[in-house]
Protein backbone atom coordinates (compact mmCIF):
# COMPACT_ATOMS: atom_id res chain seq x y z
CA UNK A 1 0.00 0.00 0.00
CA UNK A 2 1.17 3.47 -0.80
CA UNK A 3 1.76 5.29 2.51
CA UNK A 4 0.45 8.63 1.26
CA UNK A 5 -2.96 7.09 0.49
CA UNK A 6 -3.07 5.29 3.82
CA UNK A 7 -2.30 8.55 5.62
CA UNK A 8 -4.81 10.44 3.48
CA UNK A 9 -7.55 7.89 4.21
CA UNK A 10 -6.75 8.02 7.92
CA UNK A 11 -6.88 11.83 7.97
CA UNK A 12 -10.12 11.84 5.97
CA UNK A 13 -11.65 9.57 8.60
CA UNK A 14 -10.18 11.60 11.43
CA UNK A 15 -11.94 14.81 10.37
CA UNK A 16 -15.40 13.18 10.12
CA UNK A 17 -16.20 13.39 13.84
CA UNK A 18 -15.19 17.06 13.92
CA UNK A 19 -17.24 17.80 10.80
CA UNK A 20 -20.22 16.04 12.33
CA UNK A 21 -19.90 17.93 15.63
CA UNK A 22 -19.67 21.23 13.75
CA UNK A 23 -22.72 20.34 11.66
CA UNK A 24 -24.53 19.25 14.83
CA UNK A 25 -23.95 22.70 16.31
CA UNK A 26 -25.18 24.26 13.07
CA UNK A 27 -28.30 22.09 13.26
CA UNK A 28 -28.89 23.30 16.81
CA UNK A 29 -28.69 26.90 15.59
CA UNK A 30 -31.01 26.25 12.65
CA UNK A 31 -33.30 23.89 14.53
CA UNK A 32 -33.03 21.21 11.81
CA UNK A 33 -30.36 18.82 10.54
CA UNK A 34 -31.63 19.20 6.98
CA UNK A 35 -30.76 22.89 6.68
CA UNK A 36 -27.44 22.29 8.43
CA UNK A 37 -26.60 19.54 5.92
CA UNK A 38 -27.61 21.76 3.01
CA UNK A 39 -25.39 24.55 4.31
CA UNK A 40 -22.48 22.15 4.73
CA UNK A 41 -22.92 20.87 1.17
CA UNK A 42 -23.11 24.44 -0.19
CA UNK A 43 -19.84 25.41 1.49
CA UNK A 44 -18.19 22.17 0.35
CA UNK A 45 -19.40 22.60 -3.22
CA UNK A 46 -18.14 26.19 -3.34
CA UNK A 47 -14.70 25.09 -2.10
CA UNK A 48 -14.51 22.22 -4.59
CA UNK A 49 -15.54 24.42 -7.53
CA UNK A 50 -13.02 27.06 -6.45
CA UNK A 51 -10.27 24.41 -6.28
CA UNK A 52 -11.28 23.08 -9.69
CA UNK A 53 -10.92 26.50 -11.31
CA UNK A 54 -7.98 27.69 -9.22
CA UNK A 55 -5.85 24.62 -9.88
CA UNK A 56 -7.23 24.08 -13.39
CA UNK A 57 -7.99 20.45 -12.64
CA UNK A 58 -8.63 18.35 -15.71
CA UNK A 59 -12.12 17.23 -16.44
CA UNK A 60 -15.17 18.25 -18.34
CA UNK A 61 -18.93 18.06 -18.04
CA UNK A 62 -19.21 17.27 -21.75
CA UNK A 63 -20.06 13.59 -21.21
CA UNK A 64 -22.64 14.06 -18.46
CA UNK A 65 -25.47 13.60 -20.95
CA UNK A 66 -24.20 10.05 -21.53
CA UNK A 67 -24.37 9.18 -17.83
CA UNK A 68 -27.08 6.83 -16.54
CA UNK A 69 -29.69 8.49 -14.34
CA UNK A 70 -28.58 6.53 -11.25
CA UNK A 71 -25.25 8.43 -11.33
CA UNK A 72 -26.97 11.28 -9.45
CA UNK A 73 -27.69 8.97 -6.51
CA UNK A 74 -24.28 9.84 -5.03
CA UNK A 75 -25.52 13.28 -4.06
CA UNK A 76 -28.79 11.87 -2.73
CA UNK A 77 -26.96 9.29 -0.61
CA UNK A 78 -24.58 11.98 0.64
CA UNK A 79 -27.54 14.08 1.73
CA UNK A 80 -29.15 11.13 3.53
CA UNK A 81 -25.84 10.36 5.26
CA UNK A 82 -25.31 13.98 6.26
CA UNK A 83 -28.82 14.40 7.69
CA UNK A 84 -28.62 11.07 9.56
CA UNK A 85 -25.30 11.80 11.24
CA UNK A 86 -26.26 15.36 12.11
CA UNK A 87 -29.51 14.13 13.67
CA UNK A 88 -27.71 11.28 15.51
CA UNK A 89 -24.75 13.18 16.96
CA UNK A 90 -26.61 14.90 19.84
CA UNK A 91 -28.20 11.61 20.95
CA UNK A 92 -25.26 9.23 20.45
CA UNK A 93 -22.13 11.37 20.81
CA UNK A 94 -19.28 11.45 18.32
CA UNK A 95 -17.58 8.17 19.25
CA UNK A 96 -20.73 6.04 19.19
CA UNK A 97 -22.08 7.64 16.04
CA UNK A 98 -18.81 7.32 14.11
CA UNK A 99 -18.24 3.73 15.25
CA UNK A 100 -21.74 2.79 14.06
CA UNK A 101 -21.09 4.56 10.75
CA UNK A 102 -17.85 2.58 10.33
CA UNK A 103 -19.67 -0.68 11.09
CA UNK A 104 -22.29 0.17 8.47
CA UNK A 105 -19.56 1.01 5.97
CA UNK A 106 -17.68 -2.23 6.59
CA UNK A 107 -20.78 -4.42 6.33
CA UNK A 108 -22.08 -2.68 3.20
CA UNK A 109 -18.62 -2.68 1.61
CA UNK A 110 -18.23 -6.42 2.14
CA UNK A 111 -21.56 -7.04 0.41
CA UNK A 112 -20.90 -4.57 -2.42
CA UNK A 113 -17.44 -6.07 -3.00
CA UNK A 114 -18.82 -9.61 -2.91
CA UNK A 115 -21.33 -8.90 -5.65
CA UNK A 116 -19.04 -6.57 -7.60
CA UNK A 117 -21.54 -3.71 -7.46
CA UNK A 118 -20.29 -0.83 -9.64
CA UNK A 119 -16.79 -2.28 -9.79
CA UNK A 120 -14.75 -4.09 -12.39
CA UNK A 121 -14.41 -7.30 -10.37
CA UNK A 122 -15.88 -8.97 -7.34
CA UNK A 123 -13.99 -9.56 -4.11
CA UNK A 124 -15.73 -12.52 -2.47
CA UNK A 125 -16.66 -12.63 1.19
CA UNK A 126 -13.98 -14.49 3.08
CA UNK A 127 -13.60 -15.68 6.66
CA UNK A 128 -10.99 -12.96 7.19
CA UNK A 129 -13.34 -10.23 5.99
CA UNK A 130 -16.17 -11.55 8.12
CA UNK A 131 -13.77 -11.72 11.07
CA UNK A 132 -12.83 -8.11 10.47
CA UNK A 133 -16.51 -7.12 10.50
CA UNK A 134 -17.00 -9.03 13.76
CA UNK A 135 -14.04 -7.19 15.28
CA UNK A 136 -15.53 -3.86 14.18
CA UNK A 137 -18.83 -4.95 15.75
CA UNK A 138 -16.96 -5.75 18.96
CA UNK A 139 -15.37 -2.31 18.80
CA UNK A 140 -18.78 -0.70 18.38
CA UNK A 141 -20.03 -2.56 21.44
CA UNK A 142 -17.02 -1.42 23.47
CA UNK A 143 -17.41 2.20 22.34
CA UNK A 144 -21.17 2.38 22.84
CA UNK A 145 -21.48 0.26 25.99
CA UNK A 146 -21.70 2.45 29.05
Amino acid sequence: MNAIFVIGAFLAGAVLPLQTLINGRLAALYGTPVLAGATSFQVGAAVLFACHFLFRSPGSTARLSEAPTWIWAGGLLGAVYMAAVIASIPKLGAASMISLVVLGQVCASILLDHYGVLSMSAHPVSPARLGGAVLVLAGVWLVTHR
